[in-house]
């Protein structure tokens, strides 16, 4: 599927630089939880909004890639795929410095980019695969366990355990219930359709606020009620929580490796208040992110105040950080997916610019990878040392993805919208 997906680029690469188009790094694809209901969904909404090149960063599923890459191939939409890992930075938690999470000191968030051996998974990628799978369904099964004891304490009675969940989520989305691996989303999502099922509309302001303990408006919408269970009942120290269990950062690290991809660092930024201590500036982050060995940043600007995102992005790349930029779609929440600064300011043009290298090099880099060449970074995470030093590896790099999406964009033909 990769390598049907790899254009035959001419033996010479130009250095004229195709105009960039616009570009998505990151959204989630069902059965991730998403704003999208399906995968057509999503691909449709790109080409009706212009954005040709779009990246999956699904969690720990990778099923619906190849109907994901088909939909695209369709649509003239490039696709890039990729994954999310959630991990535990010992050191950091010790110093109880935040990262990417607002919240959890040491919790830290990595994608990889540009992943290529998922179809079939690599064996490593396997082994590491199978372990954060097993971890995060037990924690999900005890979760949906106490949940249910909660409500039906407080006078709601809900019986759902993790296979009803899983069944639920499968039946929205219309994949197979294996297919599905749950997050908090997922369960908050059934609880409140249950108990919007159960209790007649006039009551369920009353009963969300016997069941949360407090006090609730109505009309109460099902988003509002979802936000509510997570936030009153399954966060820490709340009834419903289970104690997180993350692999550390070295094997979050060395999955995406083994996923052929690229460790890239979402960085939160102002979307925190206070910004966590691990991004406290761009140029200690860069320095923090190249002490670990990645190579590549990505912001979600829709957090982020113009400004700020300006001065992240500017001091990441000078760094010599590529940087990518999504939206995410990981709420009900449909946003647009051209990425926009918070307040829909839209994003500086010679932001936008950086974006799109950085797209270009995670695309040359799936290129790369998927026949069977050493891209951005090795199967070590050491940057290919083929380049005169770090600012021509991004530019060629850059250059060469460029290429590769121009010519995918010649071999397919945008079929009329709405047809798949």
């Amino acid at each position: 599927m990769l390598r049907a997906l790899s254009p035959v680029l001419p033996d010479e690469v130009s250095d004229a630089e195709p105009a960039p188009v616009k570009v998505n790094s990151h959204v989630h694809l069902p059965p991730n939880f998403s704003a999208f209901h399906s995968v057509a969904e999503a691909v449709d909404r790109a080409a009706a909004e212009g954005v040709r090149v779009l990246g999956a960063s699904n969690y720990y599923d990778y099923a619906v890639y190849d109907h994901f890459a088909e939909l695209c191939r369709d649509r003239g939409i490039f696709p890039l795929f990729g994954t999310e890992v959630l991990c535990l930075d010992a050191g950091l938690l010790q110093a109880q410095r935040r990262v990417n999470d607002p919240v959890n000191p040491g919790k830290m968030y990595v994608c990889g980019k540009g992943i290529t051996h998922f179809a079939p998974m690599a064996p490593a990628a396997e082994r590491l695969m199978a372990a954060v799978r097993r971890s995060d369904s037990a924690r999900t099964a005890t979760m949906v366990s106490r949940l249910s004891q909660v409500f039906s304490e407080r006078g709601v009675q809900i019986c759902l355990d993790e296979r009803a969940v899983k069944a639920l989520v499968a039946e929205r989305y219309g994949v197979p219930s294996d297919l599905v691996y749950l997050q908090e989303r997922h369960v908050a999502l059934a609880f409140q359709e249950a108990l919007f099922a159960t209790v007649p509309s006039a009551e369920r302001a009353r009963a969300l606020s016997s069941v949360l303990q407090a006090e609730v408006g109505s009309p109460v919408s099902s988003i509002e009620a979802q936000d509510a269970i997570r936030t009153l009942l399954m966060k820490k120290g709340k009834p419903g929580y289970v104690e997180e269990t993350f692999i550390d950062f070295d094997r979050a690290y060395q999955l995406v490796l083994a996923l052929g991809g690229v460790p890239c660092y979402p960085v939160l930024a102002d979307g925190a208040s206070p910004v966590a201590e691990f991004e406290s500036d761009a140029g200690a982050l860069a320095k923090a992110l190249r002490d670990r060995r990645i190579y590549a940043a990505e912001l979600i600007p829709n957090r982020n105040t113009l400004e700020v995102l300006r001065d992240y992005v500017v001091g990441l790349r000078a760094a010599g950080i590529a940087v990518l930029a999504g939206t995410e779609h990981n709420t009900l929440e449909m946003v647009p997916l051209e990425p926009n600064c918070a307040r829909d300011a839209p994003v500086p043009v010679e932001v936008g610019d950086v974006f799109w290298e950085g797209a270009c090099i995670v695309a040359a880099h799936q290129y790369l990878v998927a026949n069977g060449q050493e891209g951005y970074v090795d199967s070590e995470g050491n940057l290919s040392g083929h380049y005169q030093d770090g600012e021509a590896r991004l530019k060629a790099l850059g250059r060469l993805g460029a290429a590769v999406i121009e010519q995918y964009f010649k071999l397919t033909t945008p079929t009329t919208l709405g047809a798949g």
